[in-house]
Parts: structure tokens; sequence; C-alpha cells
């Protein structure tokens, strides 16, 4: 009974957070790019790529904005899709990008970092991500943290944690406490996900852990960002720890 009951109140969240993201503008930048307005000052960008094994993927991440100023967490997947973004942004949106921060090493976080250098662009990373980048001939972030970094975007904080291994041994979230925004991208599932995923460079022993104490972290966050799949609240949390019991 209890089982029905769980099936049927993640079928009511799917459904009201998919109500949700059909009235959110949308804005089409190419066949595989596009931006999702989540506030007045926030985007997610979804690229798509074509994997061999899963077939069409989207893959998100989040463009802030202040003042005509914008920071980039996770880039789309190629140089070229980048370029394409970062290329619109300016010219449609008249803002400069002027950071970024890749959440984890894997090219749907930062197989745009070649032409984010190229343009001068600031980035950060954790230490494991500059690391690993480095082991795997990667393009390397230029500026590196530990457990935690604070940044501004003018009158908005960027704050980055590190809380432990998941989906990879490096990954990190983001918080937006302007927003109420939480990036914690491919560590997090969107309600439709069945299982994990791709967990072959992460740590499924402390994937739980890891997650709760980001759960016990952001008690107030309002918007969830995932890696893939539709955005939505705390629910995405939970349903990700689940998972991780599974």
């Amino acid at each position: 009974m209890m089982k029905i009951l769980y099936s049927f109140l993640i079928l009511l969240l799917v459904q009201a957070n998919g109500l949700t993201q059909s009235q959110d503008k949308k804005i089409k930048i190419s066949d595989d790019l596009e931006l999702i307005q989540i506030s007045d000052d926030a985007y997610i960008h979804v690229s798509y790529t074509i994997s061999p094994k899963w077939g069409r993927i989207g893959a998100n991440g989040l463009l802030l904005i202040d003042n005509k100023q914008a920071f980039l967490f996770d880039s789309p997947w190629s140089d070229k899709q980048t370029e394409e973004l970062i290329s619109w942004a300016e010219d449609s949106m008249n803002i400069e990008i002027v950071g970024f921060i890749p959440n984890h090493w894997h090219e749907d976080c930062m197989g745009g970092l070649k032409y984010i250098q190229e343009k001068g662009i600031n980035s950060y990373a954790n230490q494991m991500t500059i690391e690993i980048a480095k082991t795997n001939d990667l393009p390397v972030p230029e500026n590196e943290f530990k457990d935690s970094l604070e940044l501004k975007l003018g009158e908005k904080l960027i704050k980055c944690y590190y809380f432990g291994a998941a989906h990879s041994m490096d990954n990190i979230v983001v918080w937006i406490p302007s927003e109420q925004i939480l990036f914690p991208a491919c560590m997090v599932k969107d309600m439709y996900a069945n299982n994990l995923g791709n967990t072959a460079d992460g740590d499924l022993n402390s994937y739980p852990t890891t997650i709760t104490k980001v759960m016990n972290k952001f008690p107030t966050a309002k918007i969830v960002i995932p890696g893939h799949g539709a955005y939505g609240g705390k629910e995405l949390l939970e349903h990700t720890l689940k998972l991780t019991k599974k």
C-alpha cells in the first residue's frame, strides 16, 4: 500500500513539475541548444548530443545574470555548442560571460572549456576536477578550490561546495541564495529517473551520504536543477536518495 501511495505521489509531482515547465519561457537557439528561463536572472541551458549507447541526450547547465554580466555553470557538450551559446547570449541578451564553473570533469559539464578559455573567461573548479582533467589530457580550469568557494556576480552571491563523491568523485553543487537555486547537476536525478545512471566514475557507497549532506545544507532550496531532465524542487533530492538505496 505504501509503495502504491509513493508511486502516486511521484506521479503527481512529475505532472505538476511538467505543467510548470511547460509555462516557462523557452528560447530555441538551434536544433540542439535551448534556454529555459526560470527566474528574472537565471536560465537553464539545455544542449543535446547523440550517444551510441543512450541515443539523443539533453544536458542541463545554468546561466546566471546580474547587470549585463553572467556566470556559466557547466558548458554544453562541445566547443561548437558553447560558442553558439555564448555568442547568442552576447548578441541577443547583450551580456558578457565573466566566469565559468563546471560541476565535474565529464564532457556534459566542461566539453566547451577550450572555447571558454579562448574567450579569456575565468574558470573555477574543484581541485579534484583539475587533477582529473590533467590526468585525462583535457583542458584545465585555471582556479581551484578544495571544500568551498564563494564568488560575487554583481550583487549576487555564488557558493560552491564539495560534499563528497556521488555521480563522480569530484562533483560539486552550486547554490545561488538570491534565487534559491541549487544546481547539483548529475549528482541529482529528475523525477522520471528509475536509476542513478552512469556511475562508472563515481562512488555508490558514498552517494547516499553525499546526497544527505546536500539535503541538510539547503533546506530552503526552491529550484533544484539536475544534470539531465526536468528541474523541480527538493523532491528531486529525496527521489535521488531513494534511488541510492535501491
